[in-house]
């Protein structure tokens, strides 16, 4: 076992070797107490000094010691000793220096105490004094300055010990060996802890064992810490109530249920099976491991009410979604006056998110408001987590507002909760004074963010939070790159979602669920195909999402078999019941292909009732083949779903005017004033030099609309030449063609693509976003603009992305 370590000896013995050199030069040395040491014939009087430092009773003891007639090195001890444990160090500083019988045992008492206040500048402090009045360290000494290291995570001082114990022969001794393998292991160094361990002679300290165990355990080694517990009994060292917990904490981290249960074998054998931290450490394998069953029988067969037990019961319920039972356990423990601790408040509050219970989870806020732990973070940040998957962000805020020290985790608890409930612009504006207080984003803050900056399709914004996150040193994660591949797809830059796509190691379905919706939202339909086949072939199950990109892909390149095929896969293959929206997929499907009968068969088989999606869908494409009755019926539909939408008032007017039927035209657009129902502005925006631009039709408020128009003009003449006819359907039917022609040429999209020429240079992409559907003659016509002046123009409107290049649409004319 751990023979792996050797190959570290010649770096470790070099590093080792010049550790001692500044431990020489520096005079350090390192000591500790041993209670052993201490005799005297006045043991009553002395007995009596330790009761009171030991109930805390400092100033009565500082009075016996004084009128004590004689005062002999022990009683001395003692002082320094009490008020070291006491954490008075400055009192036994003074008593040390007073004391006539300074010895090993004085200053390792001293020593001790600031070891064991993580004291560690005085601490090496007075090793620096002790060595220079002449005394040496013992191994209870090192042993209690590398406690202190591992503590406080001081690695470099721990190898200068090490070397110290390897010059006087002091690492052979078992307290000293088990403080080197504790302190390399609590530094993450558990090669080091490993080249120690092995390099003892003689494996017989129960200590020794349980301190690799636990090395292992922290630094995420369990498969190790199992084969050396396995090690340990085949020496035949019996374990201890410290080793059992030690290894069942390891059996919990890799799921190692099985040998976690021969262990629970052995602690019954030994009889330690009614130890408390036996106990709790079991609960808490079987929960982690999901088996609670094992976990239940563990709990009420405890002779104490361990509330550490009770705690891993109730998480091992919420992380298995038994939300009633961790409820019923939560609402024991407050019953029995179990103590509850800032480790049950987060957990009982997670159950709270996912029910959206508000009465219950206001009275626990009661409970962690009585209880005073309001300025607990781990308590606060579940409690801002759990008020914003509530929906109520003003609760959420006003916790967050209160707390006195916010970690990572509370700005990310409120930025994923704006996000999650579709804040998107505050979730930005929390990142930016999150930024600003000096927290750094971790891989779930950024994660939510570029979430945020993929539903506000911010490109700029999201690119800079990328190169943050990449100069700020942490690697590349699982969750980042799929909300980079999402933001970029969701920004219409597909290319760079492909690139961070094909870097990545591993493919979840996120992941190429993402890339599938963006190549359908960006026009690549068959890209798209070709990516599910991949998935596919890969072993990767589609679900319900996958299937929504999937046909909406479909739809938009015309793949009629494809989506048919696929459509059916989904419940035959894949046991998906389709809803709403595949079905208004499919229809959009046959109604774009002209198959009106089809799409109508279709709506009145669904096993679901249609949504406004599918009767839009069907509504949209009546316009396009003029199929009147259809569109009636989808209108009514639609006007009853979604009274104060005025898209479908606005299409069925359009399609009597295209009919000529100007008299039933006319009817839906007063039955629209009388319901008081306004078509909403068509409006396009874009970003230039970090500012925002907005247009709207025949706008004239921008400050250079006077070039914006005349860019306009110039635009019209040099497309005209190359074919451009403008279509006057789409413009309003009560002017004359003249009017119809220059209201079409002021549309707002052509306002801002005379922007985007204007101030950008040759050769860069133009992005352009509208709140609405671009119109027929706008999209001609930037089919013309991007072949006259070379350029690629993203246009995004409300139903996909349009890549215009050369002459030609992404979309191949299905939008």
């Amino acid at each position: 076992m751990l023979h792996s370590s050797k190959s570290q000896l010649p770096e470790l013995g070099r590093r080792l070797f010049y550790r001692s050199e500044l431990l020489e030069s520096n005079r350090c040395t390192s000591i500790t107490v041993s209670s052993s040491c201490f005799t005297t014939s006045k043991l009553d009087t002395n007995r009596r000094l330790g009761e009171l430092f030991k109930s805390g009773k400092a100033e009565e003891a500082r009075q016996v010691f004084v009128e004590m007639p004689e005062r002999d090195a022990f009683s001395w001890n003692t002082m320094v000793v009490g008020y070291a444990n006491l954490g008075r160090l400055n009192e036994a500083r003074e008593i040390l220096y007073e004391t006539p019988y300074k010895s090993s045992i004085t200053w390792n008492s001293l020593i001790s105490g600031y070891c064991q206040h993580g004291k560690d500048k005085e601490a090496f402090e007075l090793l620096w004094q002790m060595q220079r009045d002449g005394f040496k360290p013992t191994s209870f000494t090192v042993g209690s300055v590398l406690g202190m290291c591992s503590k406080l995570g001081l690695i470099q001082r721990g190898e200068q010990f090490h070397s110290y114990a390897m010059k006087t022969q002091l690492d052979s001794n078992v307290f000293v060996v088990t403080a080197l393998v504790d302190m390399y292991a609590k530094c993450n160094c558990i090669i080091e802890s490993e080249y120690v361990f092995e390099m003892v002679p003689n494996k017989s300290s129960c200590a020794l064992w349980t301190a690799m165990l636990t090395g292992y355990s922290r630094n995420g080694c369990g498969l190790k810490a199992m084969e050396c517990f396995r090690s340990m009994l085949m020496e035949g060292i019996e374990p201890n109530q410290f080793t059992y917990p030690c290894i069942l904490t390891a059996c919990a981290a890799v799921l190692a249920l099985y040998f976690g249960k021969q262990v629970h074998g052995c602690i019954l054998k030994c009889g330690l099976g009614d130890n408390m931290f036996v106990e709790s450490a079991l609960v808490d394998m079987y929960a982690k491991c999901r088996d609670l069953d094992s976990a239940r029988e563990v709990l009420e067969n405890e002779d104490s009410d361990n509330s550490n037990s009770w705690n891993s019961m109730i998480v091992g319920c919420v992380r298995e979604g038994l939300e009633e039972e961790a409820l019923s356990l939560f609402k024991r423990m407050h019953t029995r006056n179990i103590r509850v601790d800032d480790y049950t408040f987060p957990s009982i509050l997670n159950c709270f998110a996912s029910k959206m219970g508000t009465k219950s989870a206001e009275f626990v806020h009661s409970l962690v408001m009585k209880g005073g732990f309001e300025n607990y973070n781990l308590v606060c940040n579940a409690l801002v987590d759990m008020y914003a998957k509530q929906g109520n962000i003003d609760c959420a805020l006003k916790v967050f507002n209160a707390m006195p020290n916010k970690d990572v985790i509370s700005w990310t608890s409120l930025v994923t909760g704006y996000t999650h409930n579709g804040l998107y612009d505050e979730a930005l504006g929390l990142f930016c004074d999150m930024r600003k207080s000096g927290i750094f984003a971790d891989e779930y803050v950024a994660s939510s963010i570029l979430s945020a900056c993929a539903e506000l399709t911010i490109l700029v914004f999201g690119q800079q939070l990328h190169a943050v996150f990449i100069k700020s040193g942490l690697r590349s994660c699982q969750l980042v790159d799929n909300s980079l591949v999402n933001m970029y797809a969701k920004c219409g830059c597909i290319e760079d979602a492909v690139r961070i796509f094909d870097n990545m190691q591993v493919h979840e379905l996120i992941t190429w669920t993402s890339l599938i919706v963006g190549y359908s939202r960006n026009g690549q339909g068959k890209q798209s195909v070709r990516l599910y086949e991949e998935m596919v072939a890969s072993g990767v199950t589609p679900d319900s999402v996958t299937f929504i990109g999937l046909l909406f892909a479909c739809s938009h390149a015309g793949l009629e078999e494809n989506g048919k095929h696929y459509f059916e896969a989904m419940d035959k293959v894949y046991g998906i019941k389709p809803g709403p929206e595949h079905y208004a997929c499919m229809i959009d499907l046959f109604a774009r292909s002209g198959k009106m009968v089809e799409a109508e068969k279709l709506l009145n088989q669904m096993a679901v009732h249609p949504d406004g999606s599918a009767w839009k869908s069907l509504l949209a494409a009546c316009r396009v083949h003029g199929n009147i009755k259809l569109a009636e019926r989808a209108a009514t539909n639609l006007f009853e779903s979604e009274p104060s939408n005025a898209v479908p008032y606005m299409l069925l007017a359009n399609i009597y005017s295209a009919a000529g039927r100007w008299e039933e035209a006319a009817s839906v657009r007063r039955l629209m004033k009388l319901k008081g129902i306004n078509k909403e502005p068509g409006c396009s925006w874009m970003e230039m030099n970090g500012r925002v631009h907005a247009f709207t039709s025949e706008d004239r408020s921008h400050p250079m609309m006077a070039q914006i128009y005349s860019k306009v003009d110039e635009i019209i003449i040099l497309i005209k030449k190359v074919g451009y006819v403008p279509d006057k359907n789409f413009a309003l039917h009560d002017t004359d063609d003249e009017r119809k022609e220059l209201s079409v040429a002021y549309h707002s999209e052509k306002l801002a693509v005379a922007f985007g020429l204007l101030i950008s240079s040759p050769g860069v992409d133009i992005r352009i976003f509208k709140n609405i559907r671009v119109c027929g003659d706008c999209h001609a016509a930037m089919k013309y603009i991007s072949e006259v002046y070379n350029r690629h123009i993203i246009l995004r409107d409300s139903n996909c992305f349009h890549h215009f290049l050369q002459g030609r649409c992404s979309c191949n004319n299905y939008w």
